[in-house]
C-alpha cells in the first residue's frame, strides 16, 4: 500500500511516460498537475500537463500577473507532456494553463486536470497544493477490512455534505467539513449505521448537480474546506469507527470551458464524434474508454482517493451508460462496436481493470456499482467472465418495492409478484438494497409522500417498508432525511428538516431505525449470508389474498430469524407459520410498538411453537401480525 502521508517528489522518468500512454499508469497525480517540491535545493513548484495537440503551452496565475508569455512549457519528447519547474511558486498560487492548439489557433486557460485544489465556484483556477496530514485513523486502517467483508452487516447512510445539517441561524451558508464531522458521526452511530456515503466530493462547477458533474478528478469540492478539511471528516468518521465510501463518476463529465472538455483544442478526454461521446440524458460529455492515456487519467484517480484520503470504497455512478453504446439513443443515434454489438468494448476493458487495481492494491475495500440494467456477473470475477465489483446496487428491487408501496392496502394483492419476484435473482450479485437519494427529488417525493393512507398509515407503512429492507438479504443504503420520516422531498439547496423530531411520530422512525441497525449487526442470521442462497428461505411467498410474506433469514451457525410483515391495515390474529423447531420465539423487533408510534398490537414478547407440522416444517406457530406491521422472532429454544 503506498503510505498516503508522503508524496514521492520526483519528476517524471521514461518509465512514468511509458505506463502514462500504455494506458497502465495508476499514480499520475505524484507526476502530472501542479506540485509544489524542491529541486536541488530550490523550492518551487513542478506544472505538468498532457496537451498532445498543443502548439504551445505556459502557466498563468498570481504570481505571474497571468502573463501568457513568462512561463511556457516544454514538451516531453513524444508523450504529448508539456513540463517545467518553476522556482519560487509556492503552495497557495493560483494557476491554469494557457494553451494554443496546433494549426488551429485556438487558445483556452484550462483548470489542471491533476489539480489538488481548485478555488471555490464559480472562480475555476487551480491552486498550488500538498497532500500532508497526520493521519490518526491507525487503528480503523488495520481492521477495516472486517467491516468491508462481504459478510458483514453493512448499512450504508447516504448523504448529501451540504444539504445535511445547516445552521438554522443562517441556512443559505454551506458547512464546512470540519463543522460535519463530530455531527455526522455522532448521527450515524446513533443510528448503528456502519458506513458513511458521501454523494460526490470532488470539485463540481454547478452545485446543483450535486457533484455529479465533476471537473476535479483530484480534488474535493473547496466548498466545504480544503483537501485536509476533508481528510479530517473521514479522518474523524473512522476514528469512530465509521467506514466511509465515495461516490466516483467515471461515467460523464460536463463541457464546462475551464474543464477537461476540447482540452488542447482536440477531443482529448472524450469521443468527438456525438453519437459516442455526448450523453444526452445529462448533456454531459463521455470519456473515451479506448484511449490508453485517459484509462491512465481515470485509473489514477480511482487510487489517488483510496491512497490520499483512505476512503473504504468507491461506489461507480451510472455504469449502464458506460456499459452501453446505445444507452439513452434511438436507432440511428449511435455507433456499434467492431462486432456490430451495442456494448462498449473500452467501458468494459476499463472497469475490469479499475476492480482489478482496486482489489489488488486495497483488498480490504469495496468497489460498489450503480448498474440498472440486467447485465450479468456485475459483482463475479473477472476470470469468470464478470466486471469484478463487490457489490452492486439492486436497482429493480427499489423500483418494485417503492411501486408496491405506493398502491393503497386494498389493491396490494393484485401487485404482490413486486414483492416476491426478487427472489428469483436476489443471489445472482451481491446486492446492496438502496433507497436513494435518486427517488425522493424531481417531484418524486419524499419515501414518507410515497407512502398511501392517512397520516397514521403512512408512517406505519414507511416503517413497514423500512422492516422490509431490513429483513431482505443484501446490504442496505438509505438516504438522509428518511431515518426521520421528512415530509417534503430533497432538496440540495435547503437542510434536512430536523425539527420533526419534536413530533413522536418522526423521533419514531428514527427509534425503529435504530433498532433495526441494531438488530442487523447483532443477528448474524440477518447479515452474515447476506449475500448466499443459503440464508434465505421463504415459509409463506403466496398469501397475495392477505398481502402477507414470511420467510426465515438463516446464519452459517445455524442461526435462525423469521420475518413476517403484513402489508394491510387489517391485523391478522391467529396467523399460522410453520417453522423449523419447537419451541419458545422470542419478538426481537415489531414495527408497529408504541415506542415507534404504532398501535402497539403484537406477541406479547413471544410464542410458543408446538410440535404441528405445516409449511411443510415439523412445528408450527400462531402469531398476532399487526396492522401495516413487521415482526422479527428469533428461537430461543
Amino acid at each position: 500500500m503506498t503510505d498516503p502521508a508522503h508524496e514521492r517528489h520526483t519528476l517524471l522518468t521514461k518509465d512514468d511516460l511509458y505506463l502514462f500512454n500504455e494506458g497502465s499508469h495508476l499514480r499520475l497525480y505524484e507526476r502530472l498537475g501542479g506540485r509544489p517540491l524542491t529541486v536541488e535545493g530550490t523550492a518551487g513548484t513542478h506544472f505538468a500537463v498532457w496537451a498532445p495537440n498543443a502548439e504551445r503551452v505556459s502557466v498563468v496565475g498570481d504570481f505571474n500577473g497571468w502573463n501568457t508569455e513568462t512561463h511556457p512549457l516544454h514538451a516531453r519528447e513524444a508523450s504529448g507532456i508539456w513540463e517545467a519547474f518553476l522556482p519560487g511558486v509556492d503552495k497557495g498560487a493560483l494557476y491554469k494553463y494557457h494553451i494554443v492548439s496546433r494549426g488551429s489557433g485556438y487558445t483556452v486557460d484550462k483548470a489542471d486536470p491533476f489539480g489538488r485544489m481548485h478555488e471555490e465556484p464559480p472562480r475555476t483556477a487551480s491552486v498550488v497544493w500538498d497532500l500532508e496530514y497526520e493521519w490518526g485513523d491507525h487503528a480503523w486502517m488495520e481492521t477495516r477490512g472486517g467491516h468491508n467483508r462481504l459478510d458483514a452487516p453493512i448499512a450504508i447512510y447516504e448523504v448529501h455534505l451540504g444539504s445535511w445539517m445547516r445552521d438554522p441561524d443562517d441556512p443559505s451558508r454551506l458547512p464546512s467539513y470540519r463543522e460535519i464531522a463530530p455531527r455526522l458521526a455522532q448521527h450515524a452511530l446513533t443510528l448503528g449505521f456502519t458506513h458513511v456515503q458521501f454523494l460526490p466530493l470532488m470539485e463540481h462547477p454547478f452545485y446543483g448537480s450535486w457533484g455529479y458533474q465533476t471537473t476535479g478528478y483530484f480534488a474535493p469540492t473547496r466548498r466545504y474546506g480544503t483537501p485536509q478539511d476533508f481528510m479530517y471528516l473521514i479522518d474523524h468518521l473512522h476514528q469512530e469507527g465509521l467506514g466511509v465510501i465515495l461516490d466516483w463518476v467515471p461515467s460523464h463529465f460536463p463541457d464546462d470551458e475551464h474543464g477537461l472538455s476540447y482540452f488542447d483544442g482536440t477531443h482529448l478526454f472524450e469521443h468527438a464524434d456525438l453519437r459516442q461521446g455526448f450523453h444526452p440524458d445529462w448533456k454531459s460529455l463521455i470519456f473515451n474508454y479506448g484511449r490508453h492515456e485517459v484509462r491512465s487519467f481515470l485509473l489514477s484517480s480511482a487510487m489517488f482517493w483510496l491512497d490520499h484520503y483512505h476512503a473504504d470504497g468507491l461506489r461507480v455512478d451510472a455504469v449502464a451508460s458506460m456499459l452501453y453504446l446505445d444507452y439513452s439513443r434511438k436507432a440511428g443515434e449511435w455507433i456499434p462496436n467492431i462486432y456490430g454489438g451495442r456494448e462498449n468494448l473500452g467501458a468494459i476493458e476499463f472497469l475490469r481493470r479499475l476492480n482489478t487495481e482496486v482489489y489488488a492494491h486495497y483488498p480490504d475495500v469495496q468497489c460498489i456499482a450503480e448498474e440498472s440494467t440486467a447485465w450479468p456477473m456485475v459483482s463475479r470475477p473477472i476470470y469468470v467472465g464478470g466486471l469484478g465489483f463487490g457489490l452492486k446496487w439492486d436497482m429493480g428491487w427499489m423500483h418494485d418495492t417503492l411501486e408496491y408501496m405506493s398502491h393503497e392496502p386494498v389493491h396490494r394483492k393484485f401487485h404482490h409478484d413486486r414483492l416476491t419476484f426478487r427472489a428469483l435473482y436476489a443471489f445472482t450479485e451481491n446486492f446492496v438494497l438502496p433507497l436513494s437519494h435518486d427517488e425522493v427529488v424531481h417531484g418524486k417525493g419524499s419515501l414518507l409522500n410515497k407512502m398511501p393512507g392517512d397520516p397514521w398509515q403512512k408512517f406505519a407503512n414507511l416503517r413497514l417498508l423500512l422492516s422490509y429492507m431490513y429483513g431482505q438479504p443484501g446490504k442496505k443504503l438509505l438516504f438522509q432525511g428518511a431515518e426521520i420520516g421528512q415530509w417534503r422531498e430533497w432538496a440540495h439547496e435547503a437542510s434536512v428538516d430536523w425539527h420533526l423530531l419534536g413530533d413522536e411520530s418522526h423521533a419514531g422512525i428514527q427509534r425503529l431505525l435504530s433498532d433495526l441497525n441494531r438488530l442487523y449487526r447483532e443477528e448474524p442470521a440477518l447479515h452474515d449470508l447476506d449475500l448466499d442462497e443459503a440464508g434465505f428461505e421463504w415459509i409463506a411467498a403466496n398469501d397475495s389474498e392477505q398481502s402477507v410474506v414470511s420467510f426465515l433469514r438463516k446464519g452459517k451457525d445455524d442461526e435462525v430469524v423469521l420475518v413476517a410483515l403484513n402489508f394491510t391495515p387489517l391485523p391478522r390474529h391467529n396467523y399460522r407459520l410453520g417453522v423449523p423447531s419447537a419451541g419458545l420465539w422470542e419478538e426481537v423487533l415489531n414495527s408497529d410498538a408504541a415506542d415507534y408510534g404504532g398501535s402497539g398490537q403484537g406477541n406479547l414478547g413471544g410464542v410458543q411453537a408446538a410440535p404441528f407440522p405445516f409449511h411443510g416444517r415439523p412445528a408450527s406457530l400462531t402469531l398476532t401480525l399487526p396492522p401495516l406491521g413487521a415482526v422479527f422472532l428469533k428461537c430461543r429454544g
